[in-house]
């Protein structure tokens, strides 16, 4: 006897949804980050307005400034839907349960910029250009929206601790699964490159307002080879 409490949900693999709207959101959410920035560059531009143009200043400590205070930048976000399963015994196995579960889970990527110091910075004055080494892409604990999830429940009778049981259980299947799913080359590469576009933009801005003029910023990441 099957008991479906809920509408069933097809077994299907875990997919990915719609990689170019998440691209279009990490940018939205970079917004904040863009806003200090171009503040810390009006400040910059007043400093330069004051002191004359003859003295730029340290070009690696108006870059630092834009990294004072950010803990870490969210630079990238993904959807998936886990498709997952767990089965519940009672009774020395009289009872047999079985729950299928499709959980809609969100997971951002971010960098950690607390840890981007002088270290981690080169300028170079001959062609104006700034290089900027960033720790690796982080990703970040799934965020499970069990409010919209779907549930297949099999049984002649599930209690509710048994409910209970399988629900935690395919909760943290879910997570595992959203976790490993969020690691693929694929997404990994799509979030190193939106966290570089941020990057260079917002550190050109300072450095533009303060007179360094055109200024090339290139970004790469701890393990990567130096072009």
């Amino acid at each position: 006897m099957t008991e479906n409490l809920e509408p069933a949900a097809e077994t299907t693999d875990t997919t990915v949804l719609e990689p170019r709207r998440q691209q279009s959101l990490a940018r939205i959410q970079a917004v904040p980050w863009m806003i200090v920035i171009l503040l810390i560059a009006a400040v910059a531009w007043l400093g330069w307005k004051a002191f004359g143009p003859d003295d730029l200043g340290d070009p690696l400590a108006t870059s630092l400034v834009a990294f004072e205070k950010q803990n870490s930048l969210t630079v990238f976000s993904a959807e998936f839907a886990p498709v997952v399963s767990s089965e519940n015994s009672r009774f020395f196995g009289a009872l047999k349960s079985r729950q299928v579960a499709v959980i809609p889970t969100r997971v951002n990527y971010t960098v950690d910029l607390s840890q981007v110091d002088r270290s981690r910075l080169n300028w170079d004055g001959e062609s104006n250009t700034l290089t900027v080494q960033l720790p690796q892409v982080q990703i970040g604990k799934p965020n499970l929206d069990e409010a919209r999830a779907q549930y297949l429940r099999e049984g002649i009778w599930i209690s509710r601790d048994a409910q209970g049981d399988l629900t935690r259980d395919n909760t943290q299947l879910a997570e595992r699964e959203a976790r490993k799913q969020a690691a693929n080359t694929v997404l990994m590469d799509l979030a190193r490159d939106a966290a570089r576009q941020a990057v260079a933009q917002n550190l050109a801005i300072p450095l533009e307002v303060a007179g360094y003029g055109d200024v090339e910023v290139n970004v790469r990441f701890d393990g990567e080879e130096v072009s």
